[in-house]
């Protein structure tokens, strides 16, 4: 099976992603959010860095409770893609 290619705006939004879920895990070690989630440290790892920009739904839903964010919480915030740098503030 040969995958299509990723559009700049389907990496756009793997990227931001990554920048949430690790703006989210905050202080808290990469190896601790992602065994709570279930995952390895080095899928974390390629999802925070945007080198696994499409994410299986149930690894991020997992991420997403391991963070205490609700799946509505991540979608909207990955859909509003403010300018490079700009982040808003978890609530």
């Amino acid at each position: 099976m040969v995958r299509n290619p990723l559009t700049p705006e389907e990496r756009l939004r793997g990227e931001r992603l990554g920048e949430l879920l690790r703006e989210a895990r905050g202080a808290r070690s990469m190896v601790s959010v992602a065994a709570s989630a279930g995952i390895s440290a080095e899928t974390l790892r390629k999802i925070e860095t945007g080198r696994a920009p499409t994410p299986a739904f149930f690894t991020v839903a997992a991420l997403a409770g391991a963070l205490g964010m609700s799946m509505d919480e991540l979608l909207t915030r990955c859909a509003a893609l403010p300018e490079r740098g700009e982040l808003p503030l978890l609530a």
